[in-house]
């Protein structure tokens, strides 16, 4: 029996007796081969192989799986109003997803840019369309994937901010440079179709679909709006199609400045004066920068960059260019040293209240680098935790710590790769919780004495915990000062590495170390050795995990680590269906 004739046997079968098992290894083997055949250049094969994982009926269940129960907006509906799907609505959804060349207007809604007072418009697209993009995501994520440079971090699977700030702090941890600090204008609202649909070089129905989406235009409070230009923010399909768009940056960079297998550019000391390494480009999404320790190199490179984005229809935001040098002020434009990336400042200080950084030799450079939090990232934190405390004052003390926790924990794990601890960043936001803390408990119970006894305790081995009494079920305030860790500690993604690659031991080992995963759940991936303890599939970057108690709390089961799991969310779902917890809860919700 062919692979195709096994694959379609699935299609009599119900949602839930669907062996996902065998339908994900179906997908990823042909993604693999897809990404093979392009890393090759073999384009011809490239298109056959993507032909029939377009047309496979289980890269349809697994798109309408991700849509409707993995995605994180999942409950979101789009301009028909339809959001939560039955299992067997999914399973006819499936079956009938194809491809004609329509789309339907997408639902636009404001959500506030963070620490200002604009906000960023999304596009939600209906089910039908999340779907439909989620299958040719599939297809063409795996060819792009072998193309895309390896600088450029953002949206793609198996990378992270962090990868992006490593490579940084790699870049000049010996060496004080140059920068570019740039950002594109309104990139995913400005990007020309013409120049994205000619880039992505497909054709036939596969083109005409995605030209619809990109000219679906978006219904507003009631009020149709035409799109046409840029890839509408929200759909599942519109960063893999910026990234796309903005392929080449990276390359243009190394045509301009041509080197040696030393790194060195050729011809630099006939031109500049001096020998010069290479510039070094880093992108994650629209924002990127350009390092050098050449002044004139920047500067060349910013020309040659807002030549190359009017051929895309983009231009460089005047207000957030600028070039800057991570030391000296004097050599900054607006003589302030350093720059922010991703909410993190960048910047190196003259060696006296920090211990200086010393080369490969062991010799003082006379300068340290140091990555932090940026001063606009710790005030809107400071706000979110104070509004968070206001919107508390009259409620429990349970009640703040667990809406309080998600917040800390989500901040300093983020920016846990960074040298918030070592300067003192994470101190400081505890002194200030505290102190809010504080004026809190002393609005509870009229004086600062009474509001320490009472709130504060001792657990363990530590002292002044802002927690519930002391009991085997208490809860504990988290604080900034556990998540100590530094830059160094983190190991950036090899330059040549993909998800697509079929190296799943090298991938579900960085999935355990990643700064943003919590413990419990790293302890436990490390645990599984990398696999669902339920399906018995790998992880991989973009699963949502969910820490599972094998046998239910409902149930009597302890919260206990011998009765934890890792499972996929999907698993999860199915887990909890089959093992009487939901019947459970049904009870003692009839009881009371």
């Amino acid at each position: 029996m062919s692979k195709l004739k096994s694959d379609s046997i699935l299609d009599t079968e119900g949602w839930k007796s669907i062996n996902w098992r065998r339908v994900e290894r179906y997908v990823f083997k042909l993604q693999k081969r897809i990404y093979a055949a392009s890393r090759c250049g073999d384009i011809k094969r490239v298109r056959k192989l993507q032909r029939t994982l377009m047309r496979s009926w289980s890269n349809r269940v697994l798109a309408v799986r991700r849509v409707t129960q993995d995605n994180q907006g999942k409950k979101t509906a789009g301009v028909d109003g339809i959001k939560v799907l039955s299992p067997e609505a999914r399973l006819n959804l499936a079956n009938g997803l194809y491809i004609n060349g329509k789309s339907k207007p997408t639902r636009r809604i404001w959500i506030p840019k963070p620490g200002k007072t604009e906000k960023r418009p999304l596009s939600i697209p209906t089910i039908f369309d999340r779907a439909l993009q989620a299958i040719i995501k599939a297809t063409l994520e795996p060819e792009w994937e072998a193309r895309f440079e390896p600088s450029n971090y953002g949206f793609r699977p198996g990378r992270s901010c962090h990868d992006a700030i490593k490579h940084i702090k790699n870049c000049i941890v010996s060496k004080a440079k140059f920068v570019l600090d740039a950002d594109i204008s309104q990139c995913f609202d400005r990007i020309n179709h013409k120049a994205l649909l000619l880039k992505l070089n497909v054709k036939g129905k596969i083109k005409q679909q995605i030209k619809a989406w990109l000219k679906s235009g978006a219904v507003d409070s009631g009020e149709f709006i035409a799109s046409n230009d840029g890839t509408p923010q929200g759909g599942v399909l519109s960063p893999l199609l910026a990234n796309i768009a903005l392929h080449g940056l990276e390359n243009l960079i190394d045509q301009e400045f041509p080197a040696n297998k030393a790194g060195k550019v050729i011809g630099s000391k006939a031109k500049f004066g001096q020998e010069i390494q290479k510039p070094t480009f880093i992108r994650y999404a629209d924002d990127f920068v350009v390092l050098n320790e050449s002044k004139a190199v920047i500067i060349r490179c910013e020309e040659i960059i807002k030549q190359w984005l009017k051929g895309i229809g983009l231009e460089l935001k005047p207000e957030k260019t600028r070039i800057t040098h991570t030391l000296h002020p004097h050599l900054s434009e607006d003589g302030m040293a350093g720059f922010d990336f991703l909410g993190h400042h960048i910047q190196q200080y003259p060696a006296g209240k920090y211990r200086d950084n010393k080369n490969s030799r062991g010799v003082s450079l006379g300068f340290i680098t140091l990555i932090t939090p940026s001063k606009k990232a710790i005030e809107t934190h400071k706000l979110k935790i104070k509004s968070i405390i206001t919107k508390n004052k009259s409620k429990s003390q349970a009640k703040l710590i667990k809406d309080l926790n998600p917040v800390i924990r989500g901040w300093a794990r983020y920016y846990r790769v960074s040298d918030a601890g070592t300067t003192g960043d994470f101190s400081r936001l505890d002194r200030i919780l505290y102190l809010r803390l504080r004026r809190w408990a002393k609005r509870q119970t009229g004086s600062i004495n009474k509001g320490h006894q009472k709130y504060w305790h001792t657990i363990g081995d530590k002292q002044w915990v802002f927690a519930t009494r002391p009991t085997s079920d208490a809860l504990e305030l988290t604080t900034y000062i556990e998540f100590h860790s530094s830059v160094n500690d983190y190991v950036k993604v090899l330059a040549d590495k993909s998800p697509y690659d079929g190296d799943s031991l090298y991938w579900s080992q960085r999935l355990s170390k990643h700064p943003e995963m919590p413990s419990r759940k790293s302890a436990l991936l490390k645990q599984q050795k990398g696999k669902c303890a339920w399906c018995g599939l790998h992880f991989q970057e973009g699963d949502v995990l969910e820490v599972d108690h094998i046998e239910p709390t409902t149930c009597g089961g302890k919260d206990k680590w011998d009765n934890l799991q890792l499972l996929h969310r999907h698993c999860h779902d199915e887990k909890t269906a089959s093992d009487g917890s939901l019947k459970s809860r049904n009870v003692k919700k009839e009881t009371h």
